[in-house]
């Protein structure tokens, strides 16, 4: 039985039989608080006397008629998929079904806001989901059109693709939305037919939403309707004029690099509870975690990110939903693209312009660590089935690719790759397309063959080490200078690098480049005969303007100069880049963690982007948590710590730094000194200039205090009275699981595991409470019962609840052998479990090895 999975090869199979053109889909939000009504027609092309299905998770399906004649669903309906046999050359399918609302983030979710009682739905679809709100022929390449109905309260918004047109009434309805619902008006809303598109970015938001409206014009002179829409208990906390701003400045900046006039009706934002992700690219109709609306203050580094995921959901208006890919493992397409295109219009259209260190600090950062894991695949992913697409939203298909993207832009000229992308848009918009339909636009533009690029960077594996190698003369000048690269032995590839080398200088305490040569990196040795004769500099870094994807490594003299030096890097990329590299020999054990503690600690204060300072503390920590050798762990804690409060009591009143500082040292604060402080900073006895304990900071104070031991389940409760509200509900969770004792990791353990009806947020709340444990030990009674609730949580939930139990609850803070022996022990066992689930298990497992590794490394250091 199929269950809901669906491979490639029968995706394949059902585009060779049908061919879509349009959906009818009438929905009744008004049949209570668990389900709602489906009746949706589909108009499609067969092969006559062929059979194939359509897709369709539902509580019921209560008919099915198939040109007129009616299917039992009882024989055709089972598990994901409505049989449908004897097509004829043009079909009309007709389904009626009840349809159940979600707290899981996929499909049609449902949410009650706590403030205020009022009922809030959103739709997210991407990859497998519309198939939960409707029946539909679910696969980006079998594109239709789509035309909503939907009947609901008539004070709500309705939102979806196409502008909302105005409602017709339909009498009154009492428990539209629960039982306990007073009988009120009803309306509903007939939208036009969508443009030609695939099911995934369809969607419908309903609820009563504020909303903010503006418009902007297109440079096809068209009027294009804008709106900002969150739940009213966040309204006053809605920055909707800057958002408008952002939104105008990526339009134009885009139309004018693609050439390409926006090509939908509006442009809706919507800011969503209970997200699973950043947002999501619906056409016309982008949703956001409303995360992004900032009731509390936030680093400047979740600012900047907000503003590039806002260009990020435009870019995907053009790479994804203009032209979509055919199958899931052309998803770089999409991802990779509108990651590149979104810090390029950043950088290039925005305030924040060194969006490219923030590229550099934690994009690629990311891809690093995902690229050296056993799971790492090539940017154009071998995608077999919708699991394995649901695992592939990773640091390859986003950052990598981007990153190869920047490359290759380098290579072939930035004005011949736009062309190529505008050709692009030009022949293959409203369809589906593969790697080579682009690649053949950027060939015939930029005159170089991409065939053999593509082979390399794209269709494999690994990421590429390159270090220097020097001999020096008797005066200090190099007598020989190249470039060695190494590659890991299960992926070998070699590959071209277009890179500069950085030669940088100390004057006074500051460090800045004097000499900066450009050139080709191919092989395993490349000569760079430039660079003799020249005096040996304090540092040489390679990579430097971060062209190219690649670790580096730095020679003995370029190490002393930053780790003395590193904080009067005068550019901020330069700064991102040596954090970076210090950070991975770090994790390959060349490096000792202790003294990459050191060097963080001596110079995280001189630090001034905010991505780069977040990304390095989160560094700090794992490092202090699990890197350095055991004996040392509890001690090195202490003095990060401590180190932290230091930095946060001598920074700028009311800076992003002293922020930043602060949320670090309530994460890290274990001693009783330490949490004596965290208390005293919660409850206003200890003052920090220019920092205000706001909602958001005292919760995370008040977790600080759950985990060391400080705080009880009654002033959990108490802080919660005064917060009756979706962050205050999730940061209770947090709280309550934090607490240390063995009672209370039971109990929010059973909160999740034993009970199933949890919403998305309270399951991701509660793990990351679980874990923030002092002691470690109170984690070792559930390495078993985890691996015991693996296969009965991936059978009975959601993918989404799976995961965040799965990705959450594994006890990685042990980073000992014995958790590695479990580990490994369950692979064994269960050779037959789902690849997708084998795939996190594994990425836990190598996490534990390598932690291990430089353990080891730093113990002998």
């Amino acid at each position: 039985m199929p269950g809901t999975n669906l491979t490639r090869a029968e995706a394949q199979e059902r585009a060779a039989v049908v061919a879509t053109q349009r959906y009818e889909v009438a929905l009744d939000l008004t049949a209570g608080a668990e389900r709602f009504a489906a009746v949706t027609t589909v108009h499609f092309s067969g092969t006559p006397g062929a059979a194939t299905f359509i897709d369709l998770i539902a509580d019921s399906v209560d008919s099915v008629d198939l040109n007129g004649e009616a299917l039992d669903p009882e024989v055709v309906f089972a598990d994901s998929r409505i049989q449908l046999p004897r097509l004829a050359e043009q079909n009309v399918l007709r389904i009626a079904s009840t349809q159940r609302y979600t707290n899981t983030g996929e499909g049609l979710h449902r949410f009650v806001d706590p403030a205020d009682g009022e009922v809030y739905l959103y739709s997210q679809f991407e990859v497998p989901d519309s198939r939960r709100m409707f029946p539909v022929f679910e696969q980006p390449d079998l594109k239709a059109t789509f035309s909503f109905t939907i009947t609901a309260p008539a004070r709500w918004q309705i939102v979806s693709n196409q502008p909302t047109p105005a409602p017709v009434g339909a009498g009154t309805k009492a428990a539209a939305q629960g039982e306990d619902w007073p009988e009120q008006e009803i309306a509903t809303w007939s939208f036009d037919p969508t443009p030609v598109m695939s099911s995934y970015i369809t969607a419908l938001i309903a609820g009563p939403y504020h909303v903010v409206r503006s418009e902007l014009t297109s440079r096809d002179g068209r009027t294009i309707p804008l709106g900002v829409f969150c739940r009213e208990s966040l309204a006053v906390h809605l920055d909707a004029d800057y958002i408008f701003e952002k939104t105008r400045e990526g339009f134009e900046f885009f139309e004018e690099q693609f050439d390409y006039a926006y090509p939908f009706d509006k442009y809706d934002q919507l800011f969503v509870p209970e997200y699973n992700m950043g947002a999501m690219e619906n056409v016309g109709a982008v949703t956001f975690t409303e995360a992004y609306v900032f009731r509390s203050q936030v680093t400047d580094a979740t600012r900047e990110r907000r503003v590039v995921t806002i260009l990020h959901e435009l870019a995907h208006m053009w790479f994804g939903d203009l032209v979509t890919m055919r199958w899931w493992n052309d998803l770089w397409l999409n991802e990779s693209f509108a990651e590149y295109m979104s810090t390029l219009g950043v950088a290039e259209a925005t305030e924040w312009s060194d969006c490219w260190t923030t590229f550099a600090a934690s994009e690629k950062s990311w891809a690093y660590r995902q690229d050296q894991l056993p799971s790492t695949h090539p940017i154009v992913a071998p995608i077999r089935d919708l699991e394995d697409v649901l695992v592939n939203f990773d640091g390859i298909t986003y950052a990598k690719g981007a990153s190869v993207l920047k490359q290759l832009v380098a290579w072939v000229g930035r004005e011949p790759f736009m062309q190529g992308v505008h050709d692009y848009f030009v022949k293959h918009h409203h369809s589906n397309t593969e790697l080579p339909d682009l690649l053949t636009e950027l060939e015939a533009r930029s005159g170089r063959d991409l065939a053999g690029w593509s082979k390399l960077w794209l269709e494999t594996a690994g990421v590429n080490t390159l270090r220097p190698v020097f001999e020096l003369d008797d005066d200090g000048r190099y007598a020989s200078f190249a470039v060695a690269q190494t590659a890991h032995a299960d992926h070998p590839t070699l590959r071209p690098h277009r890179i500069a080398l950085g030669l940088y200088a100390l004057d006074g305490d500051v460090l800045h480049r004097t000499q900066r040569i450009e050139l080709d990196v191919d092989g395993e040795l490349t000569q760079v005969p430039e660079l003799v004769g020249t005096s040996q500099p304090a540092l040489l870094l390679l990579n430097d303007d971060d062209l190219t994807y690649a670790k580096i490594r730095l020679d003995d003299r370029s190490l002393d100069t930053a780790a003395q030096h590193l904080g009067k890097a005068e550019d901020s990329l330069t700064r991102a880049l040596l954090w970076g590299t210090l950070w991975d020999a770090t994790r390959d054990g060349e490096f000792p963690a202790s003294r990459f503690i050191d060097i963080v600690l001596a110079h995280v204060g001189s630090e001034t982007g905010s991505t780069t300072l977040r990304t390095v503390l989160g560094q700090l920590t794992l490092a202090s948590a699990s890197y350095v050798s055991r004996d040392r762990r509890d001690a090195m804690l202490e003095k990060a710590a401590e180190a932290l409060w230091t930095l946060a009591s001598s920074a700028e009143p009311g800076s992003d730094r002293q922020f930043q500082f602060v949320k670090s040292f309530a994460q890290l604060a274990s001693s009783d000194a330490q949490l004596d402080t965290v208390q005293a900073v919660f409850d206003g006895t200890r003052q920090l200039d220019g920092l205000a304990i706001d909602t958001d900071l005292g919760w995370e104070l008040l977790v600080a205090l759950a985990a060391g031991g400080r705080a009880t389940s009654e002033q959990i409760d108490a802080r919660l009275a005064e917060d009756r509200t979706a962050n205050g509900n999730q940061s209770a969770a947090h709280a309550r699981a934090a607490l240390p004792g063995a009672e209370d990791k039971a109990r929010a353990w059973a909160t999740v595991f034993d009970e199933s009806d949890q919403p998305n947020a309270i399951v991701r709340a509660t793990a990351a409470g679980f874990t923030r444990v002092h002691d470690v030990a109170l984690l070792e009674p559930y390495v078993t019962r985890f691996f015991d609730a693996l296969l009965p949580v991936w059978e009975s939930r959601s993918y989404a609840i799976a995961e965040e139990l799965v990705e959450g609850f594994y006890p990685a803070e042990l980073a000992n052998e014995p958790l590695a022996v479990s580990t490994r022990a369950w692979l064994d066992d269960n050779t037959d479990a789902p690849a997708a689930l084998r795939r996190m298990i594994t990425e836990h497992l190598s996490g534990v090895e390598r932690a291990l590794r430089v353990q080891a490394a730093d113990q002998e250091a």
